[in-house]
């Protein structure tokens, strides 16, 4: 009888869909700052804010019986661009983290407590380039440091980013592991977590 859970166990580990499935991970590291250190404005730049007026920050996270669609109602952020060179710029964003959301208010709630982002301890996450390196026309590989329920990683991901005159375009999708931030609750032993959580991000900076 002790064996059937085991082989339950096994399948929902099998059958766990993963929604970064042949989509691009985001490679972490440690971190290059301290985390959530106050940054001075870079010297001569341009500024484009952004806010959920005309951006979209999102997500995907999955489980054994299927995924959910979620995302942030509340951040601000950045792109200071200096000279028109991505090398020298940087964009910043800080996510209210109680603003999350999904297509389930339970899961809304539960994302909120410490199974999750804990978001009474950790009410902000942050995310501060650390330098852009063009690929291939208007793709850059962006790296900065992500900081989400108090740790702080670099990553570097792949994005679209359009500077113009008046407006600064970023389309961006790729995969973090929750784990690599504390995030480890598995779920319920026959409806498992997975470990991958798809991010998407689209920006329209207007100039200040």
């Amino acid at each position: 009888m002790r064996l059937f859970p085991l082989v339950l166990t096994a399948f929902a580990l099998a059958a766990c869909p993963d929604p970064a499935k042949d989509k691009t991970k985001a490679v972490v590291s440690a971190p290059t700052r301290p985390a959530q250190v106050a940054l001075a404005p870079l010297a001569n730049a341009t500024r484009f804010p952004f806010s959920q007026a005309n951006a979209k920050v999102g997500f995907v996270g999955a489980k054994v019986t299927g995924k959910h669609e979620g995302g942030f109602n509340t951040f601000a952020g950045v792109v200071e661009v200096v000279d028109g060179d991505l090398a020298k710029s940087r964009v910043q964003v800080d996510l209210e983290m109680a603003s999350v959301f999904t297509d389930s208010d339970k899961l809304s709630q539960h994302l909120r407590d410490a199974d999750f982002f804990l978001v009474e301890q950790f009410p902000t996450s942050r995310f501060v380039s650390s330098s852009f390196k063009g690929l291939e026309g208007a793709r850059y590989e962006v790296t900065g440091d992500l900081t989400l329920r108090g740790v702080t990683k670099t990553i570097a991901f792949p994005a679209e980013v359009t500077v113009g005159a008046e407006q600064v375009d970023v389309k961006a999708e790729f995969a973090i592991n929750r784990k690599d931030f504390g995030i480890a609750y598995p779920g319920k032993p026959d409806n498992l977590i997975a470990d991958n959580v798809l991010l998407t991000l689209e920006v329209h900076a207007k100039k200040q």
